[in-house]
């Protein structure tokens, strides 16, 4: 039998990050330390698009569609791109998916284990940082093609609403008012959403903002999926205020995204947006 005692490194007091921790007594697992072939590997593996975040009066919304690509070929479905990160946040993948929910999860062991150590949350700004440098960590991928661009989105308690960062592959951190979006369906959708967003938008009526503007992603952007009637597979939608955030259920998703198919019948383009000042719909 061997000694059943954890290595010392495990017991002694150290920093608060479970990144930095990893980096020193495992580097080799940190998604961006792996080696990789030469050459350029985006088509390797598969792609995730598209991401949309929206803010409303107490809280915010992070929406993301199911489709993952590879070239020219769909390679899933019904892939989940967006993750609760804590109890008042979420983070949104775009990219390279393997090494996307790789981070995710390291982000949320990252948030988790700051807590334990301690005894507090992270502020939003705090939380918004470490998934900044998690991501800059990932440079080296990010230059042969297998980059991770994340949206992060919660609830500021502190500030009592909600907010939005986006990044760039070299960590850089951008705070974004209102709504935002990312992935290659990203420029249709924040196009969609200049002409549907209000700041006066209830909860359900930003979530159908947001799936209306993934429908528009989609309508253009191939690597972007719309809703699947036939399968009935619907976005993944997280919700954030300050009771916390939650996945909204397939049947609530299902119900709005039904609503706006149905007036995309009549109106394939979508909703007018009026010239007088006047609501989205």
């Amino acid at each position: 039998m061997g000694d059943p005692r954890l290595p010392a490194a495990y017991l002694q007091p150290g920093t608060s990050s479970f990144a930095d921790f990893l980096a020193s007594q495992a580097p080799d697992l940190l998604p961006g330390r792996r080696t990789v072939p030469p050459g350029h590997a985006a088509d390797l593996a598969p792609h995730g698009t598209t991401i949309v975040s929206a803010t409303f009066p107490g809280g915010v919304v992070m929406a993301g569609d199911r489709r993952a690509t590879m070239g020219n070929i769909i390679a899933q479905r019904d892939i989940q791109k967006v993750f609760p990160a804590d109890e008042f946040s979420a983070v949104g993948i775009a990219g390279t998916a393997g090494l996307a929910v790789e981070m995710v999860r390291l982000f949320q062991t990252e948030l988790e284990h700051y807590e334990k150590i301690e005894g507090s949350t992270l502020s939003m700004d705090g939380k918004a940082n470490r998934l900044s440098a998690l991501i800059r960590g990932n440079l080296g991928m990010a230059m042969q093609g297998l980059s991770v661009v994340p949206l992060f989105a919660g609830y500021d308690v502190s500030a009592e609403q909600g907010r939005i960062f986006s990044y760039d592959v070299t960590g850089g951190r951008y705070e974004e008012t209102a709504f935002h979006s990312v992935g290659s369906g990203s420029l249709f959708a924040r196009g969609a959403l200049k002409k549907l967003y209000r700041d006066d938008l209830t909860a359900e009526q930003t979530v159908e903002a947001l799936i209306e503007a993934l429908y528009d992603a989609a309508d253009d952007d191939s690597a972007t999926g719309g809703p699947d009637v036939a399968r009935r597979i619907f976005p993944v939608v997280q919700v954030m205020t300050a009771d916390g955030g939650r996945r909204m259920a397939d049947d609530e998703v299902a119900a709005i995204a039904d609503r706006v198919i149905a007036g995309r019948m009549a109106r394939p383009d979508g909703p007018p947006a009026p010239l007088n000042g006047g609501g989205a719909r």
